[in-house]
């Protein structure tokens, strides 16, 4: 076996065995019938589950299956529908977790694997690049997910759920969306940010975040500007749209400035905004932001709302 094979398959070996089929069930006219298939990895030894919250939305029995072909009832213990993120729980012993690496300081161009069921073909791999990091995502419903992962493994409906992992076995990112009229082009959720919403749907059952009303893309901050201005980030927040009558509209940011600081700490990926605003803390308080406007170091100060349900 080639070299390049070998990672795959090493890679694949430690966390196969933790990825899961999700089957769920509607009831109809006194009738239990199937409603969709997808994916999620077991993150926790007491049987904890990782998923898309649009894998079990309006189910009213969920069936999970692991590779040796076992079945257990699922029962969610939380979701969020604006992060796309779910955590459902199997009662059993003996399960396998796999290991969470981190999405900052992913490289594009960088090997990445996707592990889940597309149209129903249990634990089947995909190889690809990761394409870009700490992009903001439009759902079909209108709302923004930020810190998304961008490649070119390919995805079919039925991977939704399922992890991206890395050359190590480490899940970095949940598979979450493609683009049908387009080829290349498939999206995950950063598990940093599935990490930190993971630990409220735990504890509370969901999650109270702020909102700002920004789209955003990290982007290398020039050399000069960074010294300048001693900057230690080599990367920042890009904006690249602002919602209609937002916080981020209202606080007269624009199209181009790039997110240095929020709050006296540092942004250097999306990840680290989208970290800063879960859990509703800033919530209707100011907060004070530095941003590069051109070759500008500005402050000001932006007044985050909570972000209704999705």
């Amino acid at each position: 076996m080639d070299i390049f094979s070998e990672i795959i398959v090493n890679a694949v070996d430690k966390v196969k065995n933790a990825v899961v089929k999700v089957d769920k069930y509607s009831q109809a006219g006194g009738k239990e019938l199937f409603s969709g298939s997808g994916s999620g990895f077991v993150f926790s030894s007491d049987g904890l589950i990782l998923t898309n919250s649009h894998v079990i939305d309006d189910s009213d029995k969920l069936v999970v299956t692991l590779l040796d072909g076992d079945e257990f009832t699922g029962s969610v213990t939380g979701l969020d529908r604006d992060t796309d993120i779910a955590i459902i729980k199997i009662y059993g012993s003996g399960y396998t977790p796999a290991r969470l690496g981190e999405s900052t300081g992913l490289k594009i161009g960088q090997l990445v694997i996707a592990i889940g069921n597309p149209l129903g073909y249990q634990h089947s791999v995909s190889v690809g690049v990761l394409s870009g990091v700490g992009r903001t995502m439009r759902t079909p419903d209108g709302h923004l997910i930020d810190n998304i992962l961008q490649s070119d493994a390919a995805m079919n409906p039925g991977n939704s759920g399922g992890p991206m992992i890395d050359s190590n076995g480490d899940v970095i990112g949940i598979n979450t969306a493609i683009i049908p009229a387009a080829q290349g082009l498939s999206f995950s959720i950063g598990i940093d940010t599935a990490k930190e919403v993971a630990r409220y749907l735990i504890s509370d059952g969901k999650v109270r975040k702020a909102y700002l009303g920004l789209m955003i893309n990290e982007i290398d901050i020039n050399p000069r500007i960074r010294n300048f201005y001693k900057i230690e980030a080599k990367r920042g927040a890009l904006i690249i749209g602002l919602e209609n009558l937002s916080p981020a509209s209202r606080a007269d940011l624009r199209e181009g400035d790039i997110i240095v600081e929020f709050e006296g700490r540092t942004i250097a990926s999306s990840g680290d905004l989208t970290r800063h605003l879960i859990g509703g803390g800033l919530i209707s308080k100011p907060a004070r932001m530095k941003i590069l406007r051109q070759t500008k170091m500005m402050e000001l100060d932006i007044y985050p709302v909570e972000k209704p349900a999705a």
